[in-house]
């Protein structure tokens, strides 16, 4: 028998428990230190939008600059008549600075070479959710339709129902009309215009309206705004008709807005706070050029 007084002999002193127990320690430091980073790290993540918000803005505030195609009717050219133009020039005077124009043609490298490239501030007449991007609230809200003759009596409101006639389709080669298209067995009768082009040489929808009129194509179907400023300039003799009651499954109808750089939140909420108070004047400006609208109901504006 052991007595209370002596010692353990060496080989049978007890060390396990005690390293158990550093052990222990040990995981409950780590586990103490995890917690305070987790905690830091929680509380700094509340404060990155405040950050993100604070950070300067490549804006040069003494201008409004504004990168656009230099021939790109109805939209822009360099003599200032499209009714981005005047819209542009709009937000200028509301501002009460200079408009400054950076000329880039509407084809591949646009954004990345104008807006991203920080060569200028706005870019108007972007769709809503675009790459690259951030963009504002929307503007005006349009669709893809169908061009006809008046004097052919063409009634067919989807392109399903130009089926039931051997009618010679002009198509935007690319555009999202160009799915139901070849959903409806209708390719072989499709004349495809180039969708992307350089602007100063070329404007294939100019082009597809004039061969609407000389009966080269018995049907137009194009994005709104270009089918109404050019088939305004024939009086009567077009019809247009939205391409609405199209199936869900294939987008016809879009949200237009402008573009600012991503994280320049203070100045996208500044042009929002212009398009909110100058809503009016940018709606009359958009009827004055026919452009195609549609409400929240995806119905014509008168």
């Amino acid at each position: 028998m052991i007595r209370s007084h002596q010692r353990l002999p060496r080989r049978r002193r007890p060390v396990w428990p005690i390293r158990r127990m550093s052990l222990v320690r040990k995981a409950q430091s780590f586990s103490i230190v995890m917690a305070c980073l987790a905690a830091t790290w929680l509380a700094f993540s509340f404060h990155i939008p405040a950050m993100a918000n604070e950070l300067p803005e490549a804006v040069d505030r003494s201008a409004l600059r504004v990168c656009a195609d230099p021939s790109n009717l109805p939209f822009s050219n360099d003599k200032g008549e499209g009714f981005e133009n005047k819209i542009a020039e709009l937000l200028a005077e509301k501002l009460n600075v200079p408009l400054k124009y950076i000329w880039y043609p509407n084809t591949v490298g646009f954004l990345r070479n104008t807006l991203r490239a920080r060569r200028c501030d706005l870019v108007l007449g972007i769709v809503t959710g675009a790459e690259m991007v951030q963009s504002t609230n929307p503007y005006y809200r349009s669709a893809y339709v169908m061009v006809t003759r008046s004097a052919d009596n063409i009634t067919a409101e989807t392109i399903a129902a130009l089926q039931s006639k051997n009618f010679r389709i002009g198509l935007t080669a690319g555009a999202p009309p160009a799915d139901i298209i070849a959903r409806t067995g209708l390719a072989s009768r499709v004349r495809p215009y180039d969708l992307m082009v350089d602007t100063r040489h070329q404007s294939p929808g100019k082009d597809m309206i004039e061969d609407l009129l000389d009966h080269e194509i018995d049907v137009a179907i194009m994005w709104g705004p270009i089918a109404g400023y050019y088939a305004i300039q024939h009086d009567a003799a077009l019809r247009i008709m939205p391409l609405t009651k199209e199936a869900n499954t294939t987008r016809m109808d879009f949200y237009i807005t402008m573009a600012v750089r991503p994280g320049e939140n203070r100045w996208k909420n500044d042009i929002n706070e212009l398009l909110r108070e100058n809503a009016e004047p940018i709606q009359e400006i958009l009827r004055s050029y026919h452009i195609p609208r549609l409400d929240g109901r995806r119905k014509l504006i008168p």
